[in-house]
């Protein structure tokens, strides 16, 4: 006979200790407002505004114009299109639809753009400590992760800053663990399709979910994929359909985000060997590396997933994966597993050098990417442009050090890995407990 599972008992918050740092919020989101004001990508922020005026203006997203007309702005020439499923760029298209055209301003339309991304930010914070205390952590230990998340330069950098959302990405994806754990199996499977379809790179969750589920309940288990599934059709197929978008540009290219080679990928020597980010011929069966990679950590999975903390480390591990073996990755890519590792390590589950690495490593790798003079774009385009005249200078320079700073990466990252799939005892970790 089948009895009831003990659920864990849950701390009330103790929320006046976090009231207490009501500064700290408003420091936080100062900070970020003046961030998302004055900077901003010189790729990405000009794809994501030449979006919003697509989708406002019932234009297919995926398909590149020339809109330097638009915006008065000789820069949005000859730019690519948006390379995520629909719903980044519905937002985008809503965003416009309310800024732009009132006010003719791209700083004022470059700052609305990153409003949904600090939003996400701030309810990160709050979910993070929200763990923490149904993992049993003192009310001081929320607090110190709470501090973290809302003023770590990690992500205000590659969020509030560069503009990126992989914030939303986060927020959903562990939401949708935390709703798994508490037995939601349908509000999780939406929100990790959600997750899924603003940027794929949280899909190797549904792994861990497949893991945690399938010990437990067949019916379940069928129940979290069924809804995903539609979820994910819902949210990626639907708006193709709805708006008349073609999908030919996508399924022209559907291996473009495997034909390339870099960032903070173990390619990322490639593009100073070949001058080139793109793997020629057969080479781009390189980019389905992580394909095996995580066969293999499915494998390390079989025996299931028990407890919270362990389905948060195998969640932690698996994503890792991914992106360890992934041809190219992306720094702002790194905010998915920013919160977990800090959730692990606070809780006693990672050693303190882990969160270290996550966050210090992928800051250091962006100065020699040639990251943060294009930051200037929205403000400061003439600065942006000397600048990376001047960095030109130091090509070889750049390249070698981010080949450099890939290693300790790499070896971080699978320590991580390695830390996750293992059994371990609470540690005490230093400055925490």
């Amino acid at each position: 006979m089948r009895t009831a599972r003990t659920m864990p008992k849950i701390v009330m918050p103790d929320w006046p200790l976090i009231w207490k740092d009501k500064y700290i919020l408003a420091l936080s989101i100062f900070l970020q407002l003046a961030l998302a004001l004055f900077f901003g990508h010189y790729y990405d922020m000009r794809i994501f505004m030449a979006t919003g005026y697509l989708v406002s203006s019932s234009q297919n997203p995926y398909i590149a114009q020339d809109l330097s007309g638009v915006f008065n702005n000789l820069s949005f020439q000859g730019i690519t299109t948006i390379g995520y499923p629909p719903p980044w760029a519905l937002v985008l298209g809503l965003i416009y639809r309310v800024t732009y055209p009132l006010t003719h301003n791209l700083l004022i339309y470059n700052l609305f753009i990153k409003i949904p991304i600090i939003a996400a930010n701030i309810c990160l914070a709050y979910l993070t400590s929200k763990i923490l205390i149904r993992l049993g952590a003192k009310a001081k230990v929320c607090q110190r992760a709470w501090r973290i998340m809302l003023m770590s330069p990690f992500l205000l950098y590659f969020s509030s800053a560069w503009g990126q959302f992989d914030s939303i990405v986060a927020l959903l994806a562990l939401s949708a663990m935390l709703m798994l754990e508490s037995g939601k199996v349908t509000t999780s499977a939406i929100m990790l399709a959600a997750a899924i379809s603003f940027k794929p790179t949280a899909s190797p969750l549904l792994l861990v979910a497949f893991a945690y589920l399938s010990g437990k309940s067949l019916r379940q288990t069928l129940q979290f994929f069924a809804v995903c599934l539609a979820g994910i059709v819902l949210f990626c197929c639907v708006p193709f359909m709805v708006l008349g978008w073609s999908p030919d540009p996508i399924l022209l290219n559907w291996n473009a985000h495997f034909t390339v080679a870099g960032g903070m990928s173990v390619l990322t020597f490639y593009e100073l060997l070949k001058n080139s980010y793109y793997l020629p011929g057969s080479w781009w069966l390189l980019g389905l590396a992580w394909i095996p990679a995580l066969m293999i950590a499915m494998l390390q999975m079989r025996r299931g997933i028990i407890g919270f903390k362990d389905l948060l480390k195998k969640s932690t591990a698996v994503i890792l994966v991914f992106f360890l073996t992934r041809a190219w990755l992306s720094e702002p890519n790194i905010i998915l597993v920013f919160p977990l590792v800090l959730i692990l390590t606070a809780a006693g589950q990672l050693n303190s050098k882990a969160l270290n690495a996550v966050w210090i490593l992928p800051l250091i790798f962006t100065v020699f990417n040639g990251s943060l003079p294009q930051l200037f774009f929205p403000s400061m385009p003439g600065i942006m442009e000397k600048m990376l005249k001047v960095e030109e200078n130091f090509r070889t320079f750049r390249l070698i050090a981010k080949t450099l700073t890939v290693i300790p990466w790499q070896i971080a990252g699978w320590w991580i890995v390695a830390d996750c799939f293992r059994s371990n005892p609470d540690l005490v970790v230093k400055n925490w407990k």
